[in-house]
Parts: C-alpha cells; structure tokens; sequence
C-alpha cells in the first residue's frame, strides 16, 4: 500500500509522529511509570520476609509480571485490528454504494458529494452493531478506489499506533459482566492508591514535625522494640496502637496518633476539593517529580552503602520467613504495575518493534534497581520502617560545618520526598476513580441530564471520603499495601490481561481469521501460560488470604 492510502486511512499519522518520541525517551518513560513510590515499601518487606527469599519472589514476580505486560501489548494490537476491520467494512459498503449509484446514473460527473455519502453510511452504520463501535470516518474519493489486497495486509491490521486504554479495551472484548468486574477492579485498586499516599503523606509530616530519634542510631532502641519486631514478624502491625500512647511533643498532651490524625485530616481538606475539577499532569511537572524521585532513589542508595562501609552492618534480617510473604507479594506487584498505564506510553512510541526489547531492558534494570535498594536498606539500618524514607528523619546535630548541614538537608530532602511527589499525584488519582465510578454507575451519554449534586458532588465525596476514613483508623503502609497489591493489584496485573488476551484472540480469529498473524503476539502465546498465570495467582491470593486470617486470630488470642 502506498504511503498516502495508508496516511488517509490509518488516520492523522503526521499529528501521530509530531507527538512521537524515540525508544530512548519511551525506556525512560516506562522506568518511571514502574519505579514509583511502592519501591519505598520493600525494604520493609524485606527485612521481614527475609533477604533470600524475598530475592527469589521479587525475580520471579517480575518474570510474571513482564510476561503480563507482553499480553497487554498484544491486546492493544489486537484491538487496532478489530476497529481497523470494522472500518474497512464501512469503507466497503459506502464502496459498494458509490458504484451502484454510478452505475445507475447515466452522467458519472453527477456522483454523489461526499457529505451525501456520509449521511448515507450514517444510516447504513444504524443498522450494523459493529459500526456503533467506530467514530464518525470521512470518506474521500481517494480511499474507494484502495486495492483489494490492502486489506490483508497483517500491517493494516495489527498496530500499536492508536491507544487503547484498559477501559476501552474491557469494553470491547468483555460482555456487561466482564466490563463491570474489570471497572470494580481498577476502582478497588485506586482506592487503594489513594489511602496509601494519605497515610504516607500523614505519616511523613507526623515524624518530621514530632520529637523523633534517627533510625541509625541502635542505641535509641529497647529490647522491648526488638520483642515487638520479632512479633510482627507473625503477628499483625500494631504501630498504630503504640502511637495511640506516644506523646509527638514531651511539653504536651498531643499523641502521635492525633498528629497524624490532624495531618492526615488537614491533606484531605486541602486536596481533596481537586476531584471536583479537571487536572492534568503537565510535561514540565512530569521532569520535575522524575528528577526529584531519582534524587531521592539515588540519596537513598548512597547513604545506606555510606553506612555500610563505615559503621558496619547492624541490620540482621532472617534469611527466610515465609510469615512476610502476603506483605511482600503484595509490594511487589504493587512496585512493578504499570500495566493500567502502558498504553498510554506505547503507542508514541516510533519504532515499535523494539517494544519488546525496550519492555525487557526495563524489567531487568528496574529489578536490579529494587534488589540494591532494598539489599543496602536491611542491612545498613538495625531497624527499617515501613516507608522507607523515615529511616532518615534528619537528626539534631552539634556540628555546623558544611558537611554535617548538607547532610541533614539531603535527610530533610529525602523526608519531603514523598509528601512532595505523592502531593503532586494524589489529585490525578482522585479524578481517575471519580471518572471511573461514573462509569461504572452512570449512563455517560446522558451525563448531563444529571443533577448537580449527582454530576459535580457525589462521586468526588464516594473518591475521597472512603480511603480517608480508612487511614484515619489506621496508618500501616504495609497492610494496606498488601491488601491493595494482593488484592486488586493482583487482578490489574494478572487475570485481566489474561481475560484481555484470551478474547482478544478469540475475536480476531473470528473476524479475520487465521490467516493475519499478530507481530506483536506475546512470546508466551500458548494458553498453558494463561492457565498458569491464573492458578498462580488463584494460589497466592489464597495464601495471603489465609495468612491474613490466622494473624487475625493470633492477634485475638494476643489480647485475650
């Protein structure tokens, strides 16, 4: 096919490659997307699970979870061919109606304008339930007389030019049910998104205004703190009640618990009014928070290994616990999604064949990534908290020289890290569970007919009140990124690329047979993976579930 049957067609394909970037800035992109602030969590999750086995999980975590993404990829494909099918079928009848009504009249200069054909194809597109799927498509006269064989073209039909977001994507592979299910999914998971960042922002403001001890220094740690450790280790997290009876300031009456409660309050009322508008992230924000977030990694990296040299190990994690499993499953999956996002970042991309390559460099480096952090964490700290960041709550100092004072601006530095990036992303957040539960409970195309309490009020109250109240009875990061990870995590990064792919393929071969072959199929293309990765995650999820269960009951058993 030439060049400008395939730009009329394929659509705007120089708007396309003006907003294009090379597959250097999509490796970046994609090292960004997935290296969030879950990373932060798995120090925490190390030192309790154990660093051998919590290596062994990671690697093969990111194995399953690169394998998942390949499946998202070739759904995205999948769909470009399904939409690209239906167009040629409105191409073909508003072809077939063209040459009947030459044929029909005698002076062929009186052929039909082309807005005569498209309130033509309009009607014709009333009666095809497949047309109602497709946007409204100029026909030019150009386009009729397109060869036969461009229409088997396995570049025509399976591409990755045009973005097909997981919603979209749901709604057109899924039936009612299936399209609910996934829109329950997502909702769940940024709920837990966003109780996650109000605790983490919460909690960071609390330790760095509270009188507060450095974490490096073992001298400030009781054997009564080394009994709980090990006890969290099988029984759940009770920070919350031990901050429920530690005053923040010794001059006052205030209990950690209040002042987190009090940050955590004041947060919602200053970001939470963002859901009722539209926001987006603008590019310039996008370079900030990634040089501030790889800042911090690096920071983060340095002065643990610093510490290492210096001072030794004190850090003496278990080499294997299988009772920190459900916690580190569930920070692992949340530390390499990225899968609700991809397409978003794949289709700029100009080279498209080196996805694949990209998408594994990422997983490698990001896993490495995790490993040296983590690694150097536990083993520099005798104690790691559950955000990671708190570890270095800068410490009153006698020195004033250059050194120490650029040191404790880098601790404050790293303190802020996460109330600044986590700041900046809570509002998107919000706005994206709001559009989804509108979605998921009203009828979009009538949006308007709603009153406004409904329209503007309602679901920004449903996307924000519910993981206030969350947070506010509890501020563990490790719960409730276990929860959300195992959970809703799960399902996002696992069955629902399954389901996608699984129909996915079901379709295509229906529509254009087996005859077109997808060149952006995943490699594990055999539905033996399929099966495997939902009996994985079936198990997993059971064992966390169980596990959950019996440290419930350990801690009724604990209090009695």
């Amino acid at each position: 096919m030439s060049d400008r049957n395939r730009i009329e067609f394929g659509g705007n394909t120089s708007a396309n490659q003006a907003g294009s970037y090379s597959k250097w800035v999509g490796f970046i992109f994609i090292f960004n997307l997935i290296v969030g602030t879950g990373a932060l969590t798995l120090p925490a999750t190390f030192a309790k699970a154990g660093w051998l086995l919590s290596i062994n999980v990671i690697l093969y975590l990111a194995l399953i979870s690169h394998m998942t993404v390949t499946f998202v990829i070739e759904a995205m494909a999948a769909a470009n061919a399904v939409k690209t099918w239906q167009s040629f079928q409105v191409l073909k009848r508003s072809y077939d109606f063209e040459n009947s009504h030459v044929n029909d009249d005698d002076d062929v200069e009186n052929v039909e304008t082309s807005s005569g054909m498209e309130e033509h194809t309009a009607e014709r597109e009333t009666d095809d339930p497949c047309a109602t799927l497709l946007p409204r498509i100029k026909i030019s006269k150009r386009l009729d007389r397109m060869p036969v064989y461009a229409q088997h073209s396995t570049l025509m039909y399976y591409r990755l030019d045009e973005k097909f977001e997981l919603g979209e994507m749901a709604t057109l592979f899924f039936n009612d049910v299936g399209r609910i299910l996934f829109y329950l999914c997502i909702c769940i998971y940024l709920y837990g998104d966003l109780s996650i960042y109000s605790a983490a922002i919460a909690k960071s403001l609390r330790d760095l205004f509270c009188d507060h001890v450095n974490a490096t220094d073992s001298a400030n740690f009781t054997i009564f703190d080394s009994t709980m450790d090990s006890l969290n280790l099988t029984l759940s997290n009770n920070e919350t009640d031990n901050d429920a009876v530690t005053l923040c300031w010794h001059a006052y009456t205030l209990t950690r618990l209040n002042v987190y409660r009090l940050f955590l309050t004041g947060f919602i009322i200053i970001f939470g009014p963002f859901a009722v508008f539209s926001v987006q992230k603008t590019k310039y924000l996008q370079i900030v928070t990634a040089l501030f977030r790889w800042c911090a990694f690096i920071f983060m990296i340095s002065i643990a290994v610093k510490l290492l040299i210096t001072d030794g190990a004190k850090g003496h994690p278990p080499t294997v616990n299988v009772f920190g499993i459900p916690a580190l499953f569930g920070a692992c999956v949340y530390s390499f999604m990225c899968h609700h996002s991809l397409p978003s970042l794949l289709a700029p991309i100009r080279n498209k064949h080196a996805i694949s390559k990209i998408l594994c460099a990422d997983y490698i480096l990001i896993c490495m990534f995790y490993i040296l952090l983590a690694m150097t964490g536990i083993f520099a700290f005798e104690r790691i908290q559950d955000l990671y960041t708190l570890n270095f709550i800068p410490d009153e100092i006698d020195d004033y020289s250059f050194r120490a004072k650029l040191l404790v601006g880098i601790d404050y530095f790293l303190a802020l890290f996460p109330i600044c990036t986590l700041s900046a992303s809570f509002p998107i957040i919000a706005i994206t569970l709001r559009n989804n539960l509108q979605t998921l409970f009203l009828d979009m195309t009538h949006f308007e007919s709603y009153n406004l309490f409904v329209r503007r009020i309602l679901f920004p109250l449903l996307a924000v009140l519910p993981p206030f109240v969350i947070t506010y009875f509890t501020e563990s990061l490790t719960s409730l990124v276990a929860f959300t990870g195992s959970y809703a995590g799960a399902g996002i990064q696992y069955v629902i690329p399954v389901a996608l792919v699984h129909y996915a393929r079901t379709t295509c071969r229906e529509l254009l047979g087996s005859g077109v072959v997808n060149q952006f199929e995943s490699p594990f293309r055999s539905n033996y993976w399929l099966f495997f990765v939902l009996l994985w995650t079936a198990t997993c999820v059971s064992l966390v579930t169980l596990n959950f269960f019996l440290k419930y009951n350990c801690r009724l058993v604990s209090d009695i």
